[in-house]
Formats: C-alpha cells, sequence, structure tokens
C-alpha cells in the first residue's frame, strides 16, 4: 500500500523551496498543525497577502500533478464512492477509515490538501450543528441538513416513545417515509450533533436532558431514572463519574446540594433520594402518616409501617415514635391508629 507522505512529496518535488514551506505549512504537511498566513509571513518576513499569492500560484500549479497521479486519484475515487454510497455526505472519521485502505497514515491534512487542489468533493468543518464530515455538492448539503431538520421535527412528536425504547422502529418507518435507504440515514445522523446517544446507550435528541444532560440535577435524575430505585447522595455521585458524562467529578456535597433544591427529587431517608414521579411524596415522617390516615382511614402499625416503606425508607420504631405522638394520632381500643380528632 502506498505511503500518503511518499505520494505528497513526490507531487511536492517541483515547487522551489519557499512554495515547498507555504504549501507544507498551510496544510501540515509536515506532521505540524495547518499553520495561518500570518505565522507563515511572520517566517518568512512576508505579508499575509503575499504568503497567500505564493499558495494560491503554488496549488495551481500543482493540480495536474494530483490529478495525473494514480494514488491520488485512487483515494479520491475511493472518497467519492463512499460519499455516493452513503447519502452523498460521510463523518470525517468515517470517511478516513474508509480510505485508509489505499493510503497508509492519510489524515484529514492531507485529504484536505487533495480536495483543495482538485475540488473533488468538499469538507465542512466542525459547527454547533455538524461534527466535522465530507460531501459531494452543495445539492447533497442541503438534502442532508432537510433531513436532519425533519427527523427532529418527528422526534419531538414522538419522544415518550423514544424514550420508552422504541427509536430504531420509529427511525426505520421514518426512513421509509423519506424513502432513502437506511445507510444514507445513519450518515446524516452521524453527521449531525442534534442526534446524541447517551450513557446508557439510548439514542434521541441532544437538546432532551434524558438523552444529553447539561447540568448536575440533570445528570443526577437521569441516574435515579435508569436505576430505578432510591439511592443515597453520595451513591449518586460515584454513579455520575463512573458514567463519565462530559469529564467533570461530580463532588457528593454538590450532588446533596442540588438534590435538596429540586423538586423532582424527594428525601427518602437518611442521606438517601427518589424521583417525584416514581410516586414518591415529599414530606416529614409526620405528614406522610397523616396523608396515609387520611387517604385510607383508621390502620394499624403494621398496615401504616407497610404503606410508608413503599416510600419511605425508615426504620418500624421511628414510625412508632411518631405514631405515639399524641398531639396528632391517637390509638384507638382496637390497636389501629387515626388522626387525632379535636
Amino acid at each position: 500500500m502506498p505511503s500518503i507522505k511518499k505520494t505528497i512529496d513526490s507531487i511536492l518535488t517541483n515547487l522551489n523551496p519557499r512554495q515547498k514551506e507555504v504549501v507544507s505549512g498551510r496544510f501540515g504537511l509536515l506532521d505540524q498543525a495547518p499553520q495561518t498566513l500570518a505565522a507563515i509571513g511572520q517566517n518568512h518576513n512576508l505579508t499575509r497577502e503575499r504568503i497567500r499569492q505564493i499558495e494560491f500560484q503554488s496549488l495551481k500549479t500543482l493540480k495536474n500533478r494530483v490529478v495525473s497521479n494514480a494514488e491520488c486519484q485512487a483515494i479520491l475515487s475511493k472518497g467519492k464512492k463512499h460519499l455516493q454510497t452513503n447519502g452523498g455526505s460521510a463523518k470525517e472519521d468515517m470517511l478516513l477509515t474508509e480510505l485508509a485502505s489505499v493510503s497508509d497514515g492519510i489524515t484529514r491534512n492531507h485529504l484536505l490538501f487533495l480536495l483543495e487542489t482538485t475540488g473533488a468533493f468538499h469538507f465542512h468543518d466542525e459547527d454547533k450543528n455538524f461534527w466535522p464530515f465530507y460531501y459531494l455538492d452543495n445539492e447533497k448539503l442541503s438534502q442532508n441538513t432537510k433531513f436532519i431538520t425533519q427527523l427532529a421535527k418527528f422526534m419531538r412528536g414522538s419522544k415518550n416513545a423514544i424514550l420508552a425504547g422504541h427509536f430504531q422502529k420509529l427511525l426505520k418507518e421514518f426512513v421509509a417515509s423519506q424513502k432513502m435507504t437506511e445507510s444514507q440515514a445513519l450518515s446524516y445522523i452521524g453527521i449531525s450533533k442534534k442526534i446524541h446517544t447517551s450513557p446508557y446507550n439510548e439514542t434521541g435528541l441532544a437538546e432532551w436532558p434524558e438523552i444529553k444532560p447539561q447540568n448536575i440535577r440533570d445528570r443526577i435524575y437521569l441516574v435515579l431514572k435508569k436505576t430505578g430505585q432510591p439511592l443515597h447522595f453520595e451513591t449518586i455521585a460515584t454513579e455520575i463519574n463512573k458514567i463519565k458524562f462530559d469529564g467533570k467529578v461530580a463532588l457528593a456535597p454538590t450532588v446533596h446540594n442540588e438534590l435538596i433544591k429540586d423538586k423532582r427529587f424527594v428525601l427518602v431517608g437518611r442521606g438517601i433520594y427518589a424521583l417525584a414521579e416514581h410516586g414518591y411524596k415529599p414530606g416529614t415522617v409526620q405528614e406522610v402518616i397523616k396523608r396515609i390516615l387520611k387517604e385510607n382511614g383508621p390502620l394499624k402499625t403494621g398496615e401504616i409501617s407497610l404503606a410508608i416503606q413503599k416510600e419511605r425508607i425508615l426504620k418500624p420504631n421511628t414510625i412508632l415514635v411518631n405514631l405515639q405522638n399524641r398531639k396528632f394520632f391517637e390509638r384507638l381500643e382496637d390497636g389501629r391508629y387515626r388522626i387525632r380528632q379535636d
């Protein structure tokens, strides 16, 4: 397999030393990051505009050499074919992996150099909406953008079903309605930052906190939702750090503070919290007992304890101590308790 470095070195041979330095510097062809016009100009004591002119003339000179080079054409043909197969665009890392089969050591810098001289296809750098990717032409770029916009709208209308685990099924239905292949759709999805896969391997919109939590409260929520059971705040912090949402360390005191401030979380034991949406309700032990007795009428100690354990993690003695508070509860002759009647 030909080495991309040797291939490009042979193409640059007919440039003079200054031209070679400018082109190599601008595209990062010498295993370094691409340099700005100003940086190269400073090295040569030339203006930015003069460096731009040297670059332009050099690329113009190199075009025929690139076009007539069999190894370069093999790379560009392979790239075009891959793009055509995937709806006209492909994420950068996917395309470079594909091209590695025909050119040893190829990188973004090498490919951008070949594209700048030939215009075989195009590069779209990373921005707020897309990961870096390559595309055939503006028509394919527009098609990509339109598909993602429509898919996002469809997903917003199907949020509950998607979060319930039906994304793949719904995606197939949507792709069929758009009359495109699944590989094309997956290529478009892979490029977009609007579609995200969570640490729990669930796909949805990046704007959904259940998929891409934006802050510590969202991460706490996601951990409690996925475990499906109450957890101590220290355990929650450990789980957040284990998942590594964004590389930032979650401190237990910070987690505890957020749990206290957010009504989505309910204290159900000593430092133990659960989600309100799982049926847990806020309140002191006394308030919980009052609510249970109000909803069910007089109950025996065991019945009260059983009802409380569904939403609180308490020792039986704690429940008994609260029931013996005669200011709020009274014991009937048959052993049942009720709210004190004044």
